[in-house]
């Protein structure tokens, strides 16, 4: 198995900031820092309501981030627009309403695939590396393949929030049979959504994956323990999980 990536969301960051109206803490300082403390990979997700991260935040970042910088953003236009303006080095597509916390579920890929075609060929041809945050549904990550998606990032929030072994090796086992069936097609895997610093181990031995997306939990123990210590706890966790 291949090193697993690590990409650090620093969205709540940008929460903290956002709830007084203030300068700080700015997540673009708390991007360096994850990048210093071994992050392969920053992800911040650019809200249409602009809830936490803001356009500056975007526009800083990519001038200032060394590792690959992942946009998450809605298929819409505007957002659409602004990606191939800034060119992240990947887009992850994700659903999004306004009334949620956080993002719930996948992309319905099927139900919206001209919508999403159309905007994976605008990202493309910008020379951005597309992916889809998806469920691990066969038919979902058989029309990635076929929208043209370079990566699938499976939603593992039904494995987080799984209650009892059975529940959480019967999700486990979803998840496992999406990442053979998405590397058969030859996509990339990634996965993320709940994940911490008890659960991560399992999904990090699931075949071909390659990237995991975490936030909350890292931005959770830094506010005990401090970033650099937060982001290297975790990267220790996948590095020993994945051997």
């Amino acid at each position: 198995m291949g090193r697993i990536h690590l990409g650090v969301n620093v969205d709540h960051v940008a929460t903290l900031r956002q709830a007084r109206g203030t300068r700080y803490p700015d997540p673009v300082l708390a991007a360096s820092l994850a990048e210093l403390a071994g992050a392969d990979q920053i992800t911040i997700h650019l809200r249409e309501d602009r809830r936490h991260i803001q356009d500056r935040d975007l526009l800083v970042m990519r001038k200032t981030v060394q590792v690959p910088l992942n946009l998450e953003m809605a298929a819409t236009a505007e957002m659409t627009a602004i990606a191939c303006e800034q060119t992240p080095d990947t887009v992850t597509l994700v659903p999004e309403k306004r009334q949620e916390r956080t993002t719930e579920g996948g992309l319905d890929c099927v139900g919206q695939q001209a919508l999403l075609a159309s905007t994976i060929g605008a990202l493309k041809q910008a020379g951005i590396v597309v992916s889809l945050f998806i469920g691990a549904e066969p038919d979902q990550i058989a029309m990635a393949a076929q929208l043209g998606a370079q990566t699938v990032e499976l939603h593992t929030g039904e494995y987080c929030q799984a209650q009892g072994a059975l529940h959480q090796e019967r999700e486990l086992e979803r998840l496992r049979a999406g990442c053979e069936q998405a590397h058969g097609l030859g996509l990339r895997v990634a996965a993320g959504h709940g994940l911490d610093y008890h659960n991560v181990r399992a999904v990090c031995a699931l075949p071909h994956m390659a990237e995991l997306n975490i936030g909350h939990a890292i931005m959770a123990r830094a506010v005990l323990v401090g970033l650099e210590r937060a982001v290297r706890e975790m990267r220790d966790i996948i590095e020993q999980s994945s051997q």
